[in-house]
């Protein structure tokens, strides 16, 4: 009796476990065919905003590349990497990413020096850089150079005045404040150099060599750097026609200051790809780890992409947010569009690039151009940006239900 009944247990058992594995197998399988109905309607959206932005002439060629902390979603590009005969963008295509340097390069930078103890967000910047001087200075703590309120102007026309990379770098770094430190927000490239001022100081490498052993190496992002090799350039989006320079720009930095500093700047000069920044992307939406390799903590992330003062600024630490209403000052944030939530955080590079992350949608988006090309007086792309992101979230939130739905604004 007592074999009869185990028999009948160890045969309940096997048929629960075989209806939990079916239940599972269909489940991942319902949830597959869904992430394919996702992609299919993500590449159709990214693909009507950039044919409609090439036909505008927002920028000869773009590349859009979204997705999850799983992995890519969709990605799509869209006309040549010149005006004139040449390639189609692809995932490796090599594009300035201008202002994404601040905040891929500089911010993460400081991030992990912050999270290692080796640097105080609230202490004086002349406690890492003493001969940083001058009126007010003393008051700059790294928070405001993070957040843009240190005082510092917005930039200096510098290489109209040298080409010399010493005299450049000194007179960025000798110029006086506008204002009071922590009296107004003004997004300032000269606060970003200042921001690689002391992770350099602080880690004693420079801002390149620094970021491929800390950054680029651990996450594999083999295609991003300053200076290119002349080996790439056929790759290279090129940017403006400068005749200063020679004529059209092409893997040289656009930025005229990180040019004449030699291509390596904390403000601007990092080239890289869609394929890197997706690594980069997903690292982020993965609480700070990728393929095992750790590259910030959680907390360390949440702490560096939350407002610092939501009614004060749409500034984060190096990152931007959202904008609201009722801040006192504010910066464009079409990165975002109308629908990301409050938790999101972006930024854009004045070539043409931009990246925007949504933890609460479990979301990315990468945008890829060279709107300066042939000149930076065109001001379509924020339009384009904003209307990428919204087709991307309205299909999200179309695509995974009514649940996302309810948790956006």
């Amino acid at each position: 009796m007592g074999k009869l009944a185990t028999s009948s247990m160890q045969g309940a058992c096997a048929l629960l476990l075989l209806f939990d594995t079916a239940t599972a197998t269909a489940q991942s399988r319902a949830e597959k065919r869904s992430r394919a109905a996702l992609a299919r309607e993500l590449h159709d959206s990214i693909g009507r905003v950039l044919k409609a932005a090439v036909q505008d002439r927002a920028f000869p060629g773009a590349y859009v590349l979204v997705g999850d902390s799983r992995g890519i979603l969709a990605e799509h590009g869209d006309g040549h990497l010149d005006w004139t005969k040449s390639p189609r963008p692809d995932r490796h295509t090599l594009w300035d990413l201008a202002s994404l340097t601040k905040i891929v390069g500089t911010t993460t930078a400081l991030a992990q020096l912050v999270e290692r103890g080796a640097v105080d967000l609230d202490s004086p910047v002349q406690r890492y850089v003493p001969d940083w001087t001058g009126p007010g200075k003393e008051s700059v703590t790294v928070r405001h150079l993070l957040t843009h309120t240190s005082g510092s102007p917005s930039f200096k026309a510098y290489d109209e005045q040298t080409h010399n990379a010493d005299s450049l770098a000194m007179l960025l770094f000798t110029t006086p404040l506008e204002q009071a430190p922590g009296a107004k927000m003004t997004y300032s490239d000269i606060g970003a150099f200042m921001m690689g001022v002391v992770a350099e100081r602080v880690s004693g490498k420079r801002l390149d060599a620094y970021l491929d052993e800390n950054l680029f190496r651990p996450l594999k992002m083999r295609e991003t750097r300053f200076n290119p090799p002349r080996s790439t350039w056929k790759r290279v989006a090129p940017t403006e026609i400068d005749e200063r320079r020679g004529g059209l720009v092409r893997g040289k930095v656009h930025d005229e200051r990180a040019y004449y500093l030699g291509g390596v700047a904390t403000h601007a000069g990092l080239f890289g790809s869609a394929h890197d920044l997706s690594r980069f992307a997903t690292m982020l939406l993965r609480n700070g780890a990728l393929d095992g390799r750790r590259v910030l903590e959680a907390a360390t992330i949440v702490r560096f992409t939350a407002y610092a003062d939501s009614t004060f600024s749409n500034r984060a630490l190096g990152w931007q947010k959202p904008e609201r209403p009722d801040m006192r000052y504010r910066t464009s944030s079409a990165w975002a569009g109308r629908f990301m939530s409050s938790r999101a955080f972006g930024h854009t590079g004045f070539t043409g690039t931009s990246i925007a992350v949504d933890p609460e949608l479990d979301l990315y988006i990468i945008l890829l151009s060279n709107r300066v090309n042939p000149t930076r007086n065109n001001p379509k792309i924020s339009e384009v940006r904003a209307r990428l992101a919204d087709a991307v979230v309205s299909a999200v939130r179309h695509k995974r239900g009514p649940t996302l739905n309810a948790e956006l604004p």
